[in-house]
């Protein structure tokens, strides 16, 4: 039997917007680099690989990789392999489901159309090595740089900046990070910040919508805003949003997923 595989459309309830992911729930344990290989042929920003825990039939081992490394930590591929696993029926429509990942235990559940992930945060420190290096590659000025152990973050002045950076990937490559976060305060009153999202070294240019991104994204704006819960919206090309609610140590993300494509691999 051929291995069955999905692209799913993450952070958004439409199709051909927010993040693809590819996600392929396995039925034997599959080596790193056929992983890869399927990953790179998918050519979205994650694939994502599950396999069914012996011990408990709502835990699954969950491993993400774009067309070139693995990752330790993904949203989108996450809330998408929640999404297919209801729809598939592997898992119960009330039942929430545990993933044992690089970065811990995950946690889905539903709420209402929405799904919340439960992740850790991933708050960033002030940044002042890579200052420079970054304003070049960026070249705006920035308000803000920090960094936490996945990521840069950099706070620019309002969103219209924000949409107008064209960034120097070859540069970016080169911090030695798996990506920058770029932020501001939102134009429209119906989200409190914005991002967009580059990973150059993870072959991702600019992710469409990260919701590990968010784990740094949501302590950073509850600093600046006072609020545990809010909005943001990514402004990629494809665009999408990402429900933020942040509890001590851990972050609430909620977004939709709508399946967009199903097939078989012909080779294992």
């Amino acid at each position: 039997m051929n291995q069955r595989i999905f692209q799913v459309d993450a952070f958004t309830a439409e199709p051909y917007k927010g993040n693809p992911a590819g996600v392929c729930i396995l039925d034997k344990a599959k080596d790193e680099r056929w992983m890869q290989s399927v990953a790179g042929e998918m050519n979205v920003a994650e694939t994502a690989f599950l396999k069914r825990d012996k011990e408990s039939a709502n835990t699954f081992g969950l491993r993400w990789f774009t067309p070139t490394v693995e990752v330790e930590l993904c949203g989108h591929a996450t809330l998408a392999s929640a999404h297919l696993l209801w729809e598939e029926h592997q898992v119960e429509p009330e039942s929430p489901i545990n993933f044992q990942t690089r970065s811990g235990l995950l946690t889905a559940v539903r709420a209402g159309e929405w799904i919340e992930l439960d992740f850790p945060t991933e708050p960033a420190e002030s940044e002042g090595t890579y200052q420079a290096e970054l304003k070049s590659a960026l070249d705006v000025e920035l308000l803000y740089v920090g960094r936490n152990r996945l990521d840069f973050i950099v706070e620019v002045a309002n969103e219209r900046v924000l949409r107008s950076v064209e960034p120097d990937l070859r540069r970016l490559r080169g911090l030695g990070s798996r990506g920058v976060i770029l932020t501001s305060g939102a134009d429209d009153p119906k989200y409190d910040f914005v991002s967009r999202f580059f990973a150059p070294g993870a072959g991702v240019d600019e992710d469409p919508v990260t919701g590990s991104a968010h784990c740094c994204l949501g302590p950073f704006w509850k600093e600046r805003l006072g609020r545990e819960e809010m909005l943001g919206y990514q402004a990629s090309s494809r665009g999408g949003e990402v429900r933020v609610r942040v509890m001590g140590n851990r972050v609430l993300l909620g977004g939709q997923a709508v399946t967009v494509l199903c097939g078989d691999l012909l080779f294992e």
